[in-house]
């Protein structure tokens, strides 16, 4: 996964990469403690996902990179 700026947030992310059809859905995702950010649980939706974090949920796994 490409993002253009320095970060994206976490709910953003899973929006932008299609995992979630809605913000709201992102939100009720991130908050139940089903996504994973370097391995560890995160229940921020909030969270600044930065170049080179990996993000998991269910059997989706995105590599973030910064598009140049």
């Amino acid at each position: 996964m490409k993002i253009s700026g320095e970060f994206i947030r976490l709910d953003s992310l899973l929006k932008y990469a299609s995992v979630t059809s809605t913000g709201g859905e992102a939100k009720i995702l991130v908050q139940s403690g089903a996504v994973f950010v370097d391995g560890e649980a995160c229940t921020m939706r909030g969270k600044k996902i930065r170049e080179g974090n990996v993000v998991r949920y269910g059997g989706e796994t995105l590599l973030v990179k910064r598009q140049l």
